[in-house]
């Protein structure tokens, strides 16, 4: 039985350290990257295209970044942190939403329906910022789990001063959102009124 046991404690441990073995580190910036399949979405005059994109554009506002792979499961892990945050009317000029989809990270043959839904939302919000990484650069230089969602937040020189990859508890999405408030320079009463959302 003890071998047993024996093999039990560091595989436990091995578990362990993987759900949390992404590769951001408090107060430095995220490991750069550069996405040139497909990159950034823009949408202008009534038509989408896309742009390469780097990990360098990352300053300048504070920033949620959320790094998703294309799949409807990995979307819901994080939703209520997206939902409070579009409730809570950050100001664009000093607050923006980046979200990383990876689809080479997708269910085989929902390439379109993701394609859609990314496109729905860029006519919607219009001033968040969606780059789809065909490749999965994000993923592999972030160390980050298949399948899931990460929610990093950086200030607005680009340094990570929150991250986790899996989904948020209740807690740590009031503590996202102080954090953001308080980083923009939103007052304490404009929080405390998005706090039960």
């Amino acid at each position: 039985m003890l071998p047993f046991r024996a093999f039990l404690i560091p595989l436990a441990l091995l578990f362990a350290v993987q759900a949390s073995a992404h590769d951001f580190v408090l107060g430095a910036r995220v490991t750069p990257i550069g996405i040139a399949d497909k990159g950034e979405l823009l949408y202008q005059q009534n038509s989408f295209s896309y742009a390469k994109w780097n990990s360098a554009r990352l300053v300048g506002k504070v920033r949620i970044i959320q790094h998703i792979a294309g799949r409807s499961s990995a979307k819901e892990k994080n939703a209520a942190l997206i939902e409070a945050v579009k409730a809570a009317g950050l100001p664009h000029d000093r607050y923006q939403t980046t979200t990383l989809v990876n689809t080479d990270d997708a269910i085989p043959g929902t390439g379109m329906f993701v394609s859609s839904s990314i496109e729905n939302n860029k006519k919607q919000y219009p001033w968040s910022q969606f780059i789809v990484d065909e490749r999965g650069v994000a993923k592999k230089a972030w160390q980050l789990q298949d399948g899931g969602s990460a929610i990093i937040v950086l200030d607005k020189e680009g340094k990570v001063r929150f991250a986790k990859d899996g989904a948020l508890t209740q807690d740590e999405v009031k503590q996202v959102l102080a954090l953001v408030h308080r980083l923009v320079g939103q007052p304490e009463g404009e929080l405390s009124g998005q706090s039960g959302k």
